[in-house]
Parts: structure tokens; sequence; C-alpha cells
């Protein structure tokens, strides 16, 4: 059984050093979901790996300011055989998730086969059928591109439809805050998206 909670906000990032898929969607009423905004924080190979964490942290902070989602999805990173490719992948998500931690917005962690099989049916779904999945739910003329801008809003879409046993707390409370601290937070993200 799965259901939808109606008004809630999520920031879907898909982590990656060179491009971080970044994708906000909003859930309504029939699990009908809505596109909010949608691109990818970039950093220049060239530079040090520090800079470009540092750059795709800026772009998070400016995306948590401006859209103010009520959780943000993060992608699970999983082994690869390419360790630089790991690495660089799980820097970005831990930048995601501090970031998330700094505004007092829970945490979300989805495996890509989770992500894959709430959006097509199919936890082995390829790239592509996400694509034309994410484009057909969200109601898109074309497309996301590139493709870890289509994973960010699946990443989003999987959290928003994620198991009705599920739709309790939140994985963690956002800095285990009081009560008068959480009313507080949501205050204040309810203000910035006015």
């Amino acid at each position: 059984m799965f259901a939808t909670i109606t008004g809630v906000r999520v920031l879907g990032v898909d982590p990656g050093l060179t491009r971080c898929g970044l994708g906000v969607v909003d859930s309504a009423a029939g699990r009908q979901v809505r596109l909010v905004a949608v691109g990818v924080a970039r950093s220049d190979p060239a530079t040090s790996t520090d800079q470009r964490l540092l750059v795709i942290a800026e772009t998070l902070d400016q995306w948590l300011e401006q859209h103010a989602p009520d959780t943000v999805a993060v992608e699970r990173v999983f082994a690869q055989h390419n360790v630089a490719t790991v690495m660089g992948t799980a820097q970005v998500a831990g930048v995601a998730m501090l970031a998330a931690a700094r505004h007092r917005i829970p945490v979300a962690l989805h495996t890509p086969s989770e992500v894959k099989a709430a959006v097509t049916g199919s936890g082995s779904a390829g790239k592509a059928q996400v694509q034309t999945m994410v484009t057909r739910l969200l109601d898109l003329p074309a497309r996301p591109r590139p493709a870890d801008a289509a994973d960010a809003l699946a990443l989003a879409i999987c959290h928003l439809w994620r198991p009705a046993g599920a739709l309790g707390p939140p994985q963690r409370e956002p800095g285990a805050l009081t009560p008068a601290q959480r009313t507080w937070a949501a205050a204040e993200q309810a203000a910035r998206r006015r």
C-alpha cells in the first residue's frame, strides 16, 4: 500500500562531484506530483576537491533557502568498481546531508534500485526509462537533462511515494529539536516559500 502526503515538498539530490542533480517536487492529491524546480550544481574538474565541494555546498544552500523543502532525499551511495567516482559521490552526499542539517531539514536516503522501482516499477530500469517516467509523471514537455537532473526528480518522487507504513516520522528528527524549535523551523520554512 502506497500513499502520498499532500502538500509536502521534497528536494531530491543525485550526488556527483562534477554534476549534482537537484530536483524539487511537491505532492498533490491522488498521488499527483508537481515540478517546482530542476537543475544541476556543477563543479570544475580542474579545481581542487575542497573548492568543488564548496561550490556544490553553496548551490545546495541557495536551493534550500529558495525552495524550503520539508525533506531532502539523497541517493544512498553504493559500492562501485571506480573508487574515485564513489569517493566523490560520497563526499557530495555528505555535503547535501550537512546542508540539510544546518537548515534543520530531515534527510532521507534511498538506494538507486528503490528509486527506479518507485518511478518505473522495476528496480533494474535503465536511465532512459527513469527519464521517460519522470517526464510523464511530472507532465513535462521534454525529458529533464542531463540524466542527473532526472535522477534528482526521481529521488523526490520516490520519497513522496514511499510505502504507507513509512509515512510516519522522517528517518531522523531534524537535529533532535524540541517541539518549540521544530515549530520555529517550520515557520521559517513557510516564510521562505512566500
